[in-house]
């Protein structure tokens, strides 16, 4: 199995305790039993940070704490972001997403071998056209 990569979204539902599809549920449950952390990119910092300074999401905490929090979270570790997978973000095959974020979490879970935790559908789309590992959540 593949390591998960959280969509921002997704790392979101999780610290709110948000319900998950039984197929992400599953991948949760057997990245537990395999003692593999899940991944969160560091641009889901920026996503949130964003978010919160345009009133899109309220967070009890200024948005560096809440990502810190969230990375001190049991199963949860920061992805790394390359060089590599910035460029890559710019020459995905098929029919990308258009949104620059989505783009680089694509080719970041392109790059590890990672199962992308996600309900974006334009994400889930590209991975329906089998360039991505995707689970809806």
């Amino acid at each position: 199995m593949s390591r998960l990569l959280l969509d921002t979204h997704a790392a979101i539902w999780l610290v709110e305790g948000q319900s998950f599809s039984v197929a992400a549920k599953e991948a949760f449950a057997t990245a537990t039993q395999d003692n593999e952390d899940a991944l969160v990119s560091p641009m889901s910092a920026w996503e949130i940070g964003m978010l919160s300074a345009r009133g899109r999401l309220r967070i009890p905490l200024p948005p560096a704490d809440w990502f810190e929090r969230l990375l001190r979270s049991p199963g949860i570790a920061l992805a790394g972001l390359t060089t590599t997978a910035l460029v890559a973000s710019s020459y995905l095959p098929g029919s990308p997403p258009r949104d620059p974020v989505d783009r680089i979490l694509a080719a970041t879970a392109r790059e590890g071998d990672y199962r992308l935790v996600t309900r974006d559908r334009e994400l889930l789309a590209y991975a329906g056209q089998g360039y991505l590992k995707a689970i809806a959540c």
